[in-house]
């Protein structure tokens, strides 16, 4: 599980989080919900220790997230996380089987035999093994979007989080991938964490709903 525990956070002395505690529960699908500005990614990335708590800590399973958590801790506990941001940006210059591999040769030293299984899965995964040879700039947005998502997923990550992964996306592309973060959480058995502001998605896809108020959790 990922818990928050008396968690306080300021930005250049101001009060973003005010003492929250709450629990995320594992192997499900929980969305972050509240207006825009409200600090619901600040969330994310005090999960990820890419910020840290001003007082309290953040567990993440055996990981802790304190104010004063070295960064090689830090470090061993992304390992275990997968991000999709909102921009999704794939890197240009790279093919689509490039762009996934990306981490893989990054974080492993695997054979490119092997590299190359993993990527063609990863791409089966999301629907898109075709496009293994294509660059970012022939996808449209939706596909764009699904290989960045097979990215994410190139390391197995235990948890997985979503940085408004539906916005921009046509109706078609929002539904495919709806389907997909869901089908993705259950058969990989992972834990799914979505930012958003939209309360219909949020209902449509998730098993826990925490909502952002001033400061503060509803």
């Amino acid at each position: 599980d990922i818990s928050f525990e008396n968690v306080s956070f300021y930005r250049e002395a101001k009060c973003i989080y005010n003492d929250i505690s709450f629990q995320i529960p594992s192997k499900k699908i929980t969305t972050i919900l509240g207006p825009s500005g409200a600090g619901k990614t600040t969330i994310l990335q005090l999960i990820a220790g890419l910020i840290k708590p001003t007082t309290g800590q953040i567990c993440v399973d055996e990981h802790r997230v304190r104010p004063n958590s070295s960064e090689k801790s830090l470090e061993e506990m992304r390992k275990k996380l997968g991000f999709l941001f909102q921009s999704g940006a794939l890197f240009n210059q790279m093919s689509v089987y490039d762009n996934i591999a990306f981490p893989i040769r990054k974080n492993t030293l695997l054979d490119e035999n092997i590299i190359h299984t993993i990527v063609l899965l990863k791409l089966e995964a999301v629907g898109l093994a075709y496009t293994i040879d294509m660059m970012p700039s022939e996808l449209s947005g939706g596909m764009a979007r699904r290989v960045a998502l097979a990215r994410s997923i190139a390391l197995d990550p235990d948890i997985m989080m979503y940085d408004e992964p539906f916005t921009g996306q046509d109706p078609t592309s929002f539904k495919k991938l709806l389907k997909l973060i869901s089908t993705l959480n259950y058969t990989l058995g992972i834990t799914s964490i979505l930012v958003s502001h939209n309360i219909e998605e949020s209902l449509s896809l998730s098993d826990h709903i925490i909502i952002v108020g001033d400061k503060s959790l509803i």
